[in-house]
């Protein structure tokens, strides 16, 4: 049962350019997740990213917090019809996070929680500049609730693709359902397509 919190009223914006269709923009920053928000202590938390042959590359919060750092403003979309305009972070690129790799990634990622979630990416949807690895959020540190200390952010998918409390990062071959899209979801999810379900 997703965990929900105030913040779901938002007004119709005509701002076609910006809005995706079937969407609304809001100023609060509602909360859903699919399991409880986790505890984390920084010297706990790692991140690790695999190989699809089992290779490991394991970060530490220090050696996170030394990768180069962007800021980032960005719109984000919610698929339960949100869209939250000009939102600031700032986070370590995919790219970046890419280069301290010894082996050449594969074409799709499976995004691992602490609490369990999942979901799948495609590598192109993460390089060129187009999805980070945040620890911020307003000028703040990433809050729990909003996935801290690190979450993935993909804004040009919906939402739910940038996972909260990521804490592996998987290179597989070929692409695989994540949880959402086990359940219905659509397995790309462009806001503007409105590609919301399967």
């Amino acid at each position: 049962m997703a965990i929900v919190n105030r913040g779901f009223v938002g007004r119709r914006d005509r701002n076609a350019e910006r809005l995706p269709p079937g969407q609304y923009s809001t100023l609060d920053f509602p909360v859903l997740s699919a399991e409880p928000t986790p505890v984390l202590p920084l010297d706990k938390w790692r991140l690790t990213i695999q190989s699809s042959d089992h290779r490991a590359h394991t970060l530490d919060w220090a050696q996170f917090g030394a990768l180069p750092h962007q800021d980032v403003t960005t719109d984000i979309h919610c698929v339960t019809h949100w869209s939250k305009f000009d939102t600031r972070w700032r986070g370590v690129s995919f790219d970046d996070l890419l280069a301290t790799l010894p082996w050449a990634p594969d074409t799709f990622v499976m995004a691992h929680c602490y609490g369990g979630y999942t979901t799948n990416i495609p590598l192109a949807d993460l390089i060129d500049g187009r999805a980070w690895l945040a620890d911020t959020f307003d000028g703040e540190p990433l809050a729990p609730e909003h996935g801290g200390p690190v979450r993935l952010l993909v804004p040009h998918l919906y939402f739910w693709k940038s996972a909260k409390w990521v804490r592996r990062l998987r290179f597989m071959p070929t692409d695989a359902p994540g949880f959402w899209e086990e359940r219905g979801y659509h397995t790309y999810g462009d806001p503007w397509r409105e590609q919301r379900y399967s």
